[in-house]
């Protein structure tokens, strides 16, 4: 059996060094210095400095705080909330199950990036309406999974003895269902953190995510694409942290499935 000790170590790093961002970056992420302005890395600046002449590697570990802790936040809020409708519509059916899935579908049809661009541009950007955008679109994937799931414990034979016994549908769901179903759900978690990381920082790179001055890696990359060929260090610091933390998270994710067995 593969080890995901590594996997969880790694990724354990990069949550530590978001939770304790503030604690770790060797200057103010927020002060402007314009005398320092672009500054090619050195011994003082180890990443640089950017065109308002604040520390890029203090920027990227506090945008470490708000890049990858609002993306698990989303995914936990997501997949909670999708988990428990899909569950409640696999166990009780009926026309609450036919109009919930009629609405996931309605969602489903639609290009996630896009759907999620047009709601944060009519909502009018932020970092809290772009996760708003992204929860919208991203629950019917979890609640169908859920729903598929409980159905096919209803079909087993244990089930209908759980049912004569007297227990609650609440006790039936508690007990019986959401632990069943946890294994899946959590695989297809682990797998969409880097793909809900590159959607936040995607809509923060567009303008339509967290909005200046905060340090976020998507708007740090569209505050320096402009300098690609002079100062090339402002959007590649911000661009290796989101490759380095993307890859990390898929490479758990895709331990994780082959250690538990889930599916996608």
């Amino acid at each position: 059996m593969k080890s995901l000790t590594p996997y969880f170590a790694a990724a354990g790093t990069l949550i530590f060094i978001a939770v304790f961002a503030d604690f770790l970056t060797p200057y103010d992420p927020y002060v402007q210095d314009l005398e320092g302005a672009l500054t090619p890395p050195n011994s003082t600046n180890l990443l640089g400095t950017d065109r308002y002449g604040r520390d890029v590697l203090s920027r990227v570990i506090v945008g470490s705080q708000t890049t990858l802790c609002a993306s698990l936040l989303l995914l936990a809020t997501i997949s909670t909330v999708g988990s428990v409708i899909g569950a409640i519509c696999g166990y009780s059916g009926g026309r609450l199950d036919t109009f919930l899935m009629r609405l996931s579908d309605i969602f489903l049809a639609f290009p996630q990036m896009v759907f999620a661009i047009a709601a944060a541009g009519a909502l009018g950007g932020g970092l809290l309406n772009a996760a708003a955008a992204l929860a919208v679109i991203g629950w019917p994937k979890y609640a169908r999974i859920a729903r598929g799931l409980v159905l096919s414990i209803r079909s087993m034979t244990y089930f209908d003895a759980v049912k004569m016994s007297g227990s609650s549908s609440v006790q039936i769901l508690f007990a019986h269902v959401f632990p069943n179903i946890a294994g899946p759900i959590l695989v297809t978690a682990a797998l969409d953190i880097g793909t809900i990381i590159m959607e936040l920082a995607g809509l923060s790179f567009l303008g339509l995510g967290a909005m200046p001055p905060t340090a976020e890696w998507g708007a740090m990359m569209n505050n320096g694409r402009s300098m690609l060929q002079t100062a090339p260090w402002v959007i590649l610091a911000p661009g290796t942290a989101i490759f380095i933390t993307v890859a990390t998270f898929n490479l758990l994710g895709d331990n994780l499935r082959d250690v538990l067995g889930g599916q996608r």
